[in-house]
């Protein structure tokens, strides 16, 4: 006979009235410094957000790191300006305005990879399409040769970090795009400067903060990875047939 093993709540992550301190939440991809099944939205939240030469992670290279960091209604926000050791090639430029004179006696990334990370600190990664900007952080770590005996949870590919462009897409699927600078429009939020790395990040900070109201999204921590875990899945999945032949 098959069974089930209740879990105790909702499939949006909220607990059962009255039964919350009989349960021991467990979860994949939680950073274990914070309660999986707290709202994330009470937790610090660091959104990154990376400007590059390109958008191969294995050859091009980060030309500015932004990071917001959300806690209990503060923001707190950091940028860098990064030589990638290479001329930046105009098609990027054209895109996020920065040029080869702009990166002109800044710092490598090696050289500022430790102050980032210090600022990330325990806070959960998140990024607007994050798979795009973890493979450049976790790239130029790896160039650099950064390995911390205590890795913040941004370094740690067990970590899932959270992705707003992965809720947009199932939240307002019948809209013609979920880019950021066309949902941050949607939503009433500012964004001046779009495609500079800290507009971006706080613009992507307030998308996400924006979706914890609607309660299609789960308030647990852990929840919140688990549905988006399965939204990805979801969403390569559709791709896939989409680009398949006829």
């Amino acid at each position: 006979m098959k069974t089930t093993e209740p879990c105790g709540c909702f499939p949006t992550g909220r607990h059962y009235p009255g039964i919350a301190h009989l349960i021991k939440v467990r979860a994949v991809g939680v950073a274990a410094e914070h309660d999986a099944g707290g709202a994330w939205v009470d937790y610090p939240i660091a959104l990154l957000d990376t400007e590059t030469t390109g958008k191969d992670s294995r050859v091009d290279r980060v030309v500015e790191v932004g990071v917001v960091i959300g806690h209990k209604g503060e923001l707190t926000r950091r940028s860098w300006l990064i030589h990638p050791g290479r001329p930046i090639p105009k098609e990027s430029s054209d895109v996020h305005g920065i040029t080869d004179a702009d990166v002109e006696g800044k710092p490598s990334f090696g050289e500022v990879a430790r102050e980032i990370l210090d600022f990330l600190g325990t806070a959960i990664p998140a990024a607007y399409n994050a798979a795009f900007d973890r493979a450049f952080i976790l790239a130029e770590l790896e160039r650099a040769g950064v390995r911390p005996d205590a890795p913040p949870p941004a370094m740690r590919r067990e970590v899932d970090w959270i992705d707003p462009l992965a809720f947009a897409r199932e939240l307002y699927k019948h809209e013609e795009s979920r880019a950021l600078g066309d949902m941050a429009a949607r939503l009433g939020i500012e964004l001046t400067r779009a495609h500079r790395a800290t507009d971006d990040a706080e613009a992507a900070l307030q998308v996400l903060y924006t979706f914890a109201k609607d309660p299609r999204v789960p308030r647990a921590y852990g929840g919140l990875i688990q549905e988006q875990r399965r939204l990805l899945r979801q969403q390569d999945e559709a791709r896939k047939l989409w680009r398949k032949p006829n």
